[in-house]
């Protein structure tokens, strides 16, 4: 691989950099803000009884479309709010553009890969990250150590991001 293609495939993964008008603050009432929506969604996922290993089970044997419909549910909000965003011009809290990069496929290796990962711990476990927050604030104290073992998992990548193919 020449040096002027490792260059590129380094600028396609480099985070974007949008200046700021002012430095970001987090502050305790900012974070019990995030809190309480982070509540109020994983309340919702319980309800919904999207984090039902049952519901779950019954959608990879196609025996009810619930699951699906709430996936097509969320993609379809995800896509209209992005649309949103677009239209009406709208900036972040510290008054930059909201850029989303286009999505460089590369070999594909990372997706394939990291598709994968994500499949056997959603089988291994039963729930994909989300509901394992709502699951745990539900009392199922074993969720923690699954927790615990996901994050040091998405540490482990960070450390050796820089040294996998993408």
């Amino acid at each position: 691989m020449n040096a002027s293609m490792t260059e590129t495939r380094r600028a396609a993964h480099a985070p974007v950099a949008v200046p700021d008008s002012e430095p970001a603050r987090s502050s305790a009432a900012g974070l019990l803000v995030y809190l309480g929506l982070g509540t109020l969604f994983g309340s919702l996922l319980v309800k919904a009884e999207v984090v039902s290993w049952f519901r779950i089970q019954e959608m990879f044997r196609f025996q009810s479309p619930h699951m699906y419909l709430t996936i097509v549910s969320a993609i379809a909000t995800a896509a209209i709010s992005l649309q949103v965003i677009r239209w009406r011009g709208l900036r972040t809290m510290q008054g930059g553009p909201i850029v989303l990069p286009p999505k460089v496929m590369g070999s594909g290796t990372r997706y394939w890969a990291g598709g994968t990962l994500f499949g056997l711990g959603w089988a291994l476990v039963g729930a994909c990250p989300a509901p394992l927050f709502a699951l745990f604030g539900t009392g199922i104290s074993v969720f923690g150590v699954i927790i615990a073992s996901a994050l040091v998992g998405t540490w482990l990548y960070g450390v050796i991001r820089p040294r996998l193919p993408h």
